[in-house]
């Protein structure tokens, strides 16, 4: 007898094929694994009815939006966290981000941070607090601090912790509600989804940066082209990448409708990981290194959706509607009528003014984010209009103090732009930071939709290049013009 790894009860031991039948047994044949089976499948606990499994998690990610109402649910039924040591919290959705903020910059902030931070007290769990040196954006701190590392099931109540994946980890955004139950039970329970792999073809020109790739992408095969799906990206884009690129690329990934993206672990993660606070070391880096190593899909892989995308030919991109989707080359037209973000079928999408600029975000506030930016400030000459507001803020506190070492700040003031504290700020304004009434905004977030920056705010997404280019010149423009 041996124990079923899933349930503990024995079961009786097989012979293998054609054993006692006076021939050898016939050897058993591999199913070739996907990098999605490999992680998701170390982590079950146990196979529920209906298909579903109940997952060990490793890192669960918790922020001031959503981590009150998961200890308030606990407290409520008299539950304890079973593993503070695995949850990590940070303020950022509802934190201010102008100098000298305090919790009572903004009314949510001084309603949740206060809970989110007597939450973490009482249950032993790390908070990255608002005057920390290691306070950000959820999805900028975790990477890099390592406390995601390849391998990992990561959760958070928050769509874009997808970005994660970046890393070779499974990452998913949850809700209130599991939030209390992975509180209680550092477990999740979840259906593994169908899976799709997507392969990014060519090289990208200047000027062209993943942002760009992944917008386009979603133009091209729509906001459900990978509906409910666990997505791999793949392919010689992907492989050429920096480990910030590959999170601008699964941090949308919900936008494409996934359920979460992945993408395989090798020497560039590898070298992203290593030395970090929460990261391995000496002898159980090497342990680890050998178990990363093996994060792969195996050749002949079968997935349920196969998209391939060639970017060779492709140009900076800029949003013209009110989801991801609606995006076209920024040097094209607008396809069709949209009242509401006062465009016309047959225009010029460059050229269009715009009143806010912003460069921040879990999508694109990492220090290469800055950098292209900057040298696109630098390059390009001039100063922001006094029409427009231009913001930059950083995703994290390290990531602020980086850009400042290297005189980014400078850079960007000389400019006439606005250098901010660290948060999710303008990208969804739960912080009361937003873009008013009929103003057009030209932002690296992830999110177009009607209200998302402010109700009736008008918002264009691109990448940091992009938006600097714009709010030099005060309309959307051409990044490629500082080449």
């Amino acid at each position: 007898m041996q124990p079923d790894p899933l349930n503990g009860q024995a079961q009786q031991e097989r012979p293998a094929p054609g054993a006692g039948e006076g021939r050898p047994p016939e050897p058993v044949t591999a199913v070739p694994t996907t990098l999605v089976d490999r992680v998701w499948d170390t982590h079950v606990v146990a196979s529920l009815p209906g298909g579903y499994d109940l997952l060990h998690v490793d890192r669960h990610l918790i922020h001031d939006l959503g981590g009150p109402g998961g200890f308030r649910e606990i407290d409520k039924r008299n539950l304890e966290v079973r593993s503070p040591m695995l949850t990590f919290a940070v303020t950022d959705h509802c934190v201010s981000s102008e100098t000298g903020r305090t919790d009572a910059s903004t009314r949510p902030g001084s309603l949740l941070l206060p809970l989110l931070r007597d939450g973490c007290r009482r249950s032993g769990i790390t908070l990255f607090d608002i005057d920390s040196p290691e306070q950000g954006i959820v999805h900028v701190v975790a990477p890099e601090l390592g406390i995601v590392l390849p391998g990992t099931l990561v959760v958070c109540g928050d769509s874009h912790t997808c970005t994660n994946g970046a890393l070779g980890a499974l990452a998913w955004g949850i809700g209130t509600s599991e939030v209390a139950h992975v509180l209680a039970t550092q477990c999740v329970v979840e259906r593994k989804p169908p899976q799709c792999r997507v392969t990014l073809e060519g090289a990208l020109r200047p000027g062209v940066h993943a942002k760009d790739v992944i917008l386009a992408l979603i133009a091209c095969y729509g906001v459900d082209g990978a509906a409910g799906h666990a997505v791999e990206f793949t392919g010689p884009v992907v492989s050429a990448m920096d480990m910030e690129a590959r999170m601008t690329l699964c941090n949308l990934s919900v936008e494409f409708g996934a359920k979460f993206a992945m993408i395989a672990p090798d020497t560039t993660t590898f070298d992203f990981v290593a030395g970090r606070r929460y990261s391995p070391a000496g002898e159980q880096w090497d342990q680890a290194l050998a178990a990363w190593r093996t994060l792969a899909t195996d050749p002949g892989a079968v997935f349920d959706l196969e998209l391939a995308f060639e970017v060779s030919s492709l140009a900076p991109q800029v949003s013209w509607g009110t989801n991801p989707g609606q995006t076209v080359a920024v040097d094209a037209t607008v396809p069709e009528d949209n009242a509401y973000m006062g465009l016309r079928a047959g225009q010029p999408i460059a050229g269009t003014p715009v009143d806010r600029v912003f460069i921040g975000s879990c999508a694109n506030a990492r220090l290469g984010d800055l950098l292209a930016a900057a040298d696109i400030v630098r390059r390009a000459g001039g100063r922001v209009p006094a029409s427009v507001q231009a913001w930059v803020v950083p995703g994290s506190q390290q990531v602020k103090a980086q850009a400042e070492a290297l005189g980014l700040r400078e850079v960007f003031e000389a400019a006439g732009f606005e250098w901010r504290q660290p948060g999710c700020s303008m990208c969804l304004a739960t912080n009361e930071e937003y873009v008013g009434p009929g103003e057009r905004c030209i932002s690296t977030s992830n999110r177009n939709f009607v209200g998302r920056q402010g109700p009736g705010a008008r918002t264009h997404l691109a990448s940091p290049a992009t938006a600097a280019i714009s709010a030099l010149r005060g309309v959307i423009a051409d990044p490629r013009e500082a080449e």
